[in-house]
Formats: C-alpha cells, sequence, structure tokens
C-alpha cells in the first residue's frame, strides 16, 4: 500500500497559493533555471555556488506547483550544450544532479510527486543514469505532479532522434511513410506521455528558449524573469501563473470582432 502523500511544507513567509479555476491554470510548465553562475560571480563565489543555491530554488517551485494545482514541471538541468562549458563545472554539474536525486527523491516522493527523466544517455556519467532510474522507480505510482529532469537534453536532438527512430521503423517496413504525420512523431519523443507545455518559464532576465522542449513548446505562453535562478520561489511561479490565466490561447485560431480594441 502507498504511503500517505504529504503536503509540501509552507512558503516561510506565510505565502499561500492564488484560488484560479482550474481550466486557467497551466497544465505543463517548462522551467530554464538560469543565472545560477552569474548570481555567484556577483557575490564574488564561484559558479558552482550558484548551482547549489539554485537546488532549494527547484524544491520550492515544485512545492509550489503542487500548491496552485500545476500537474507537469520540466526542468532543464543539463543541456546537451553544457558540455562546453568547463571540465570542472561539467564535473561539478554531472555530480550535483545526481546527488540532488539522491537527496530529494524521498522528499519528491511523500509529495506525491513522479520523477522522470528525458535526455540522451551517451556522454552521462553511468552514476547519473543510475540515480535517475532509481528515483523513476520509486516515484512510478506518484500521481500529485510529475518532475521530468532534462538531463543531457536537447530540443533538437530530441527531435533528431525522433526522426532516426522513424526512419528505422520505415526501413525495416514497420511503419509505412505516409502514415508519420504529428501524432506518430510525437510518439518517439523522449518522453511520449509528456503533454504539451502550456507555460514557459525562464529566469534571469534572459528571453530565448535555448533548445528547451522544441517541440512540446509550439504553443507555450512565454513569461521571463529579471531575477536569476536561486533568488526564485513559488512566488513567481504563481505570479507567471496569474499572467498565463490572463492571456487569450487561441492556437492560430481567431474570432471575428469587428470595432474591438486593438489591445
Amino acid at each position: 500500500m502507498p504511503n500517505p502523500v504529504q503536503p509540501p511544507y509552507p512558503h516561510p513567509s506565510g505565502a499561500v497559493a492564488p484560488v484560479i479555476p482550474k481550466q486557467f491554470v497551466p497544465k505543463h510548465v517548462a522551467v530554464v533555471m538560469d543565472g545560477n553562475g552569474r548570481w555567484a560571480n556577483a557575490r564574488g563565489l564561484p559558479r558552482t555556488e550558484g548551482h547549489r543555491a539554485g537546488e532549494a530554488s527547484l524544491l520550492d517551485v515544485v512545492a509550489g506547483a503542487i500548491e496552485v494545482g500545476v500537474e507537469y514541471v520540466s526542468a532543464y538541468a543539463f543541456s546537451t550544450e553544457n558540455w562546453s562549458r568547463s571540465p570542472e563545472e561539467v564535473r561539478f554539474l554531472m555530480g550535483f544532479n545526481r546527488d540532488v536525486l539522491r537527496r530529494r527523491r524521498d522528499l519528491m516522493n511523500s509529495w506525491g510527486v513522479r520523477v522522470r527523466w528525458a535526455g540522451r544517455r551517451p556522454r552521462l556519467w553511468r552514476s547519473v543514469i543510475a540515480e535517475l532510474e532509481e528515483a523513476e522507480q520509486l516515484t512510478r505510482e506518484n500521481t500529485t505532479c510529475t518532475l521530468t529532469m532534462c538531463v543531457n537534453y536537447g530540443g533538437r536532438a530530441e527531435i533528431a532522434d525522433a526522426a532516426k527512430a522513424i526512419a528505422h521503423e520505415v526501413a525495416a517496413g514497420r511503419l509505412k511513410p505516409d502514415r508519420v504525420n504529428e501524432k506518430t512523431f510525437a510518439r518517439y519523443l523522449d518522453e511520449p506521455d509528456l503533454p504539451d507545455v502550456d507555460l514557459f518559464l525562464r529566469s534571469s532576465g534572459e528571453q530565448r528558449t535555448s533548445n528547451f522542449l522544441l517541440w512540446q513548446a509550439a504553443y507555450a505562453e512565454l513569461v521571463f524573469l529579471d531575477e536569476p535562478w536561486p533568488d526564485v520561489d513559488r512566488r513567481h511561479l504563481w505570479r507567471a501563473v496569474e499572467t498565463y490565466a490572463r492571456r487569450d490561447r487561441r492556437y492560430g485560431g481567431a474570432i471575428d470582432r469587428p470595432g474591438a480594441s486593438a489591445t
């Protein structure tokens, strides 16, 4: 019998989640955790200390997602481009991602969070893969929220890998080329069950998607925060959700309303 789910710890300020009708709450939030290194350097610290400080921000944002009703959170933990950073920082990030999973998986499990992994296996440390798979196994039955850790992940790489897999299926005669459409293609992505991104949230003032969930974020609402990631907490997420709730999502459609204000 599964253990009872515990609610996340409250925010130290006493802030509580805004009450937003379910239909206006994003189902899937993608998070680019940017600005860790700059946050640390601005304080005279090495970049790695910014990554350490960002761990608490991720936990608090997941807590806030649960409280406001977000069902999926995808976190950009290490990109396929991050291998170009200094060897020292890459080694730190590999070990840090591994250790965060080890330290926090029981807490995630107690909150009812299902942990998933999206990304490429090649080059990724085997110890990191082992911790990702252990967290997936431990939390596989949880339904409160799904946290997808995107480690050694790139949107273009994911699309290229899906295309390669489809090409193999076609070459083997198991799939007809004229049967390949968007729905078929999506089945070959890293996490086929992951819904499209509704809200794309990035910290630290940068206003770009940086190769994150390109396929899934085709119609995402973009919200950019000025704060570096270590200064972000669940209150920033809640404000972004409120911004999302006020936007008119038309998915390429439109209603003719002569005389309506251009704004």
